[in-house]
């Protein structure tokens, strides 16, 4: 992976307290940070600067950050790191759904900021190399061969209980919405009751995490989804 020092940034942020934050903050670790003030601003500084990062907050003064969020996946694959009202989980969703690849609720952290940002860059790295074998803190998935173990001792699981872990493993790292899950499990979201991915989600546990009410590898964003952790 890059180190900080040569991973490029582009922060689109309107507000000048959370902008100087975030400059100072990602300086200190050494990011290359270039800043945006608009969405229009921050689309013209993604096509020409290629940055491997987007921190995006969703209120502009120009234009909706979901609209940012469709124009830029029209451009590139870049990981987008949206900052988030920590009571909208709506639009949470939606950002998600448009192709972000996680969120930082405000107000948030250092150490938050900075964990999401590396789970964003690995999750870039993995997809690029599509490895066939996935393992990270005692959890290894096959893809090929569709073999699932933990701490190297073999785990049984029903079709739809992988498809989901398969999709969770694919991104590892990225929150993937109930709508997303339940498309890929169901083939729709629509008339399936989301409760029923819950008791998947559920069984998976119990299969995989030592203790399934304390999870280590599959956890739960409150009213959003799921993420497959990524052990550093």
């Amino acid at each position: 992976m890059s180190t900080a020092g040569n991973v490029r940034v582009l922060i689109i942020e309107d507000d000048p307290a959370i902008q100087r934050f975030l400059r100072n903050t990602l300086r200190v670790q050494q990011y290359d940070v270039r800043e945006a003030e608009t969405g229009a601003e921050g689309l013209s500084l993604l096509r020409q600067t290629n940055p491997e990062l987007v921190i995006l907050d969703l209120g502009l003064p120009d234009m909706d950050g979901m609209e940012v969020i469709r124009r830029v996946r029209g451009l590139s694959a870049v990981p987008i790191l949206v900052l988030s009202s920590r009571s909208d989980e709506a639009g949470k969703v939606t950002a998600l759904d448009l192709g972000a690849d996680d969120y930082v609720s405000k107000p948030f952290g250092v150490e938050e900021l900075m964990a999401r940002m590396r789970t964003a860059l690995r999750h870039r790295l993995a997809t690029e190399g599509s490895p066939p074998v996935f393992s990270s803190g005692g959890l290894t998935v096959d893809l090929t061969r569709r073999l699932v173990s933990v701490d190297g001792a073999e785990v049984k699981l029903s079709r739809k209980e992988y498809d989901i872990l398969r999709e969770l493993v694919v991104h590892a790292g990225k929150v993937l919405t109930h709508r997303h899950l339940l498309r890929v499990a169901w083939g729709s979201e629509t008339g399936i009751d989301v409760q029923y991915l819950r008791v998947y989600i559920r069984q998976i546990r119990q299969k995989l995490e030592p203790s399934p009410e304390q999870p280590r590898f599959v956890l739960t964003e409150p009213g959003v989804g799921y993420r497959l952790h990524v052990a550093d």
